[in-house]
């Protein structure tokens, strides 16, 4: 059997105010490619299909024609799809019965019996190859959010609940498949050791709660394809559990990422190999800087010129960072004035002081965005600002718990 690993599609992502439709629909042209040439039996889409929970009608357009046209040309392909944490689960199963038609399965929560079971029937999904016999099972996770794996009923601690699941899960997939059938685990989850791309990655953790253990995906589980972090990697070394990555860089910090999908071969219950398949760029990512204004200008001038038949959703996405000795309100003109006729697309200029430090001797002089800190870091922020101390960790885990409830308050449809 034959499977496609993707994740982190982020459909309808901005770049600082910019969006990036033209960059997705190039990834969904070449995927539809890359299904026709080397005809898998499944493609999995490991979570943050969207970017927000409320994503545009473009991009809910792209995933749906996406779906109908994989299905045209492929009708024997499988395709599972999990909600991340940027999606709302109750909008991604939505329509559900629909894509089902299309041999589409979309996994957005869990779900508890009367009698305190895990509802796994709908979490497991067979998956067979081309002549429709079953070669594998899939254990769908979306992404475990509190209130689905905690309360009264459940247990009060988030990590058990989440452990609690894959228990139940993996224990009923056992009990379900045949001998030589695979088990492979699509979920959505910040995994212990993963390396983290600081600028475009919301944050899993809830209050103190930790990165999860790779042990919650025992031996038996043949292949287990990740999503939320967006550099492909394996995590603590094995072949068996990794991310694939987010197909197109979402911030600055993603330039250098091998962006790919990852192509999967078992024989039976046996992962034969794992092999990344290139995804091209359709649009650079350039940073320029950091460096003084001179040299700044000096290189913004040696950018390409534009090109009168090039098409302009082509052309790279730029930040420039400015070190600067004083203030410099007209800086933006300098820039622009330096990128008149380059075939760039300017959507930030950061600026920087040099040579400013606290009493600790640490250098103070980056300017930090609002939109480069995570909720709660300006939660501790202004938690020191107004109180003059750390904030503690019961408030943090308190923080946590009323953000979760407000994003899930943005969820329904």
């Amino acid at each position: 059997m034959r499977l496609f690993h993707t994740s982190d599609w982020h459909l309808g992502q901005s770049l600082h105010g910019q969006e990036r439709d033209f960059e997705h629909a190039s990834f969904l042209r070449w995927l539809l490619r890359q299904l026709a040439q080397r005809q898998p039996d499944v493609l999995l889409v490991a979570g943050d299909i969207f970017d927000t929970v409320n994503p545009p009608v473009r991009a809910q357009e792209r995933l749906y024609n996406f779906i109908v046209s994989a299905h045209e040309q492929q009708p024997q392909l499988t395709i599972v799809m999990i909600a991340g944490n940027h999606d709302s689960g109750s909008r991604i199963e939505l329509p559900g019965p629909l894509m089902r038609r299309l041999r589409t399965h979309a996994l957005g929560r869990v779900m508890w019996l009367e009698d305190g079971r895990l509802d796994s029937e709908r979490l497991l999904l067979p998956l067979p190859d081309a002549s429709g016999e079953v070669q594998a099972w899939c254990l769908a996770l979306p992404f475990l959010r509190p209130a689905e794996v905690t309360g009264a009923t459940l247990g009060e601690d988030y990590l058990q609940g989440i452990a609690r699941v894959h228990e139940m899960l993996i224990a009923a997939a056992n009990a379900r498949r045949s001998p030589g059938q695979a088990l492979i685990a699509i979920s959505h989850a910040h995994m212990a050791g993963g390396s983290v791309s600081m600028e475009s990655e919301r944050s899993l953790v809830i209050g103190s709660a930790e990165a999860l253990p790779a042990s919650l995906f025992d031996a038996s589980i043949s292949y287990v394809a990740l999503g939320h972090l967006h550099k492909p990697q394996k995590v603590n070394g094995e072949s068996r559990i990794r991310y694939s990555g987010s197909p197109i860089p979402l911030s600055f910090s993603e330039i250098e990422y091998p962006h790919q999908i990852l192509e999967i071969e078992c024989a039976g219950e046996q992962l034969v190999s794992v092999e990344p398949i290139l995804i091209p760029r359709a649009v650079d990512l350039l940073r320029i800087g950091p460096a003084p204004l001179p040299q700044v200008r000096e290189q913004l001038q040696q950018l390409p010129d534009v090109d009168l038949l090039a098409d302009v959703l082509g052309y790279p996405w730029l930040e420039v960072r400015v070190v600067l000795d004083e203030p410099q309100p007209d800086l933006r003109q300098h820039i622009e004035t330096a990128l008149q006729g380059k075939a760039v697309r300017l959507v930030r200029i950061a600026a920087e002081y040099a040579g400013r430090v606290n009493a600790d001797n640490e250098d103070v002089g980056a300017l930090i965005e609002l939109d480069q800190l995570s909720p709660h870091e300006l939660f501790s922020r202004a938690w020191l600002d107004s109180y003059g101390s750390e904030v503690d960790e019961q408030t943090l885990d308190d923080f946590a718990q009323l953000l979760q409830e407000v994003q899930l308050e943005g969820e329904t449809p």
